[in-house]
């Protein structure tokens, strides 16, 4: 397998992220639906704080139409109650006005002190079925609006679905003045390969084996070269780790044994992204597993099987999780957004017996993402660590 070069070279910590199950995404028993675990304030709130308590940098706070709650008033909810983790909102471009949006994640921002990061999304919105390109266009007019907003004085943008004239940006600065916050993306299209490589920061993938991560990388690395820039990359991935591989693989059989494969179908299918090209991929990897669902030694895809989106996690002991962590790494993965059942059982296990072992860090904006008409200046008290 062809190594993929660290994107960058002064870091040799990782960023590693825990999720806050806003959209009802949280079971005792995988696909059985468990009244203590639904999605409220409560107990995702909860989540952030044991989160950061175990010293997790970030945390994905994720979006949908159908279940949970509303992403943004949720981070801004957490930002008296922390003072450590980064937030990593989902963003739905389109969903609000660029401009608007602007403002908002730029008043977020402030209330977090720097401590904001975005997931930029492209999917359609309810009663919407919208081609591919065109949502990923849309996605990048905002983006593009976005940055005019973060780092100029006035917006003046022409574009094909959005056209604004001189319009005075001051109420849209962010906290960070270096370009605002840092851009993750996730996408399997050329379109949204295309997207990522001249827009934004962290490509975020799901787990495959890893000759194909390792070819996305490259996909994707060459997107961004022929725009002059550099990426970071991360994975989106579940985890199971007890102190044995043993118990590791008991506990993912304990997770499903309660599983009804057709409503597991039902949970799959009532995502919004249930059709796309990241999703076939999950179901391919589901395919070229093992009759125990192991598509490679430690990468289990039965989580998949009530899952739409990231449908596998990384199974084994600590040592094994912790070299399955390391040999991503040497691949070039920079970033780790990690989540289990339940999840704040799961944040216990990961965050007591594997993250002490890891030098972590939080990303830094990528190199050449700053225009260069707009000279970065330095960070406040809100500087990522």
């Amino acid at each position: 397998m062809t190594i993929v070069p660290i994107t960058s070279p002064d870091l040799d910590a990782c960023e590693v992220s825990w999720f806050a199950a806003l959209c009802s995404d949280d079971y005792e028993y995988l696909g059985v639906p468990d009244g203590r675990l639904r999605s409220s304030w409560d107990h995702c709130s909860s989540i952030v704080r044991r989160a950061e308590g175990h010293g997790f940098r970030n945390i994905l706070c994720p979006s949908s139409y159908q279940v949970g709650q509303d992403t943004l008033s949720f981070v801004a909810g957490c930002a008296p109650i922390t003072s450590d983790i980064n937030f990593l909102a989902a963003i739905r471009c389109g969903e609000v006005q660029p401009v608007m949006l602007a403002r908002t994640v730029a008043t977020l921002d402030h209330m977090l002190k720097g401590r904001l990061t975005l997931n930029v999304i492209s999917s359609d919105f309810p009663g919407e079925v919208a081609d591919s390109a065109y949502r990923y266009r849309r996605s990048h007019e905002v983006v593009e609006i976005l940055r005019q907003a973060w780092t100029r004085d006035e917006i003046e943008y022409d574009g094909e679905i959005y056209k604004i004239s001189r319009l005075p940006a001051d109420p849209a600065k962010p906290y960070q003045q270096n370009g605002g916050p840092l851009l993750y993306f996730g996408g399997y299209s050329p379109d949204a390969l295309e997207l990522c490589g001249a827009q934004c920061d962290v490509y975020l993938m799901w787990p495959e084996p890893k000759e194909m991560i390792a070819q996305r990388m490259r996909d994707v690395a060459a997107r961004a070269a022929a725009h002059g820039r550099t990426l970071d990359y991360g994975l989106r991935v579940h985890v199971i780790v007890r102190d044995t591989e043993a118990e590791a693989r008991e506990y993912a059989e304990h997770l499903v044994s309660r599983l009804d494969d057709e409503y597991g179908r039902v949970i799959r299918d009532r995502a919004h992204d249930s059709i796309s090209l990241g999703v076939a991929h999950q179901a391919r990897a589901r395919e070229l597993a093992d009759k125990f669902g192991y598509v490679e030694p430690h990468l289990w895809t039965g989580i998949g099987r009530a899952r739409s989106g990231c449908g596998a996690a990384l199974v084994g002991s600590t040592d094994q999780v912790l070299s399955e962590i390391e040999e991503y790494r040497k691949m070039g993965v920079r970033a780790f957004i990690l989540s289990g059942y339940p999840h704040l059982d799961e944040c216990d296990h990961f965050g007591t017996k594997v993250l002490p072992q890891i030098k972590t860090c939080s990303l830094p904006h990528a190199y050449g993402r700053v225009p260069a008409e707009t000279p970065a200046t330095p960070l406040g008290n809100g500087a990522r660590r």
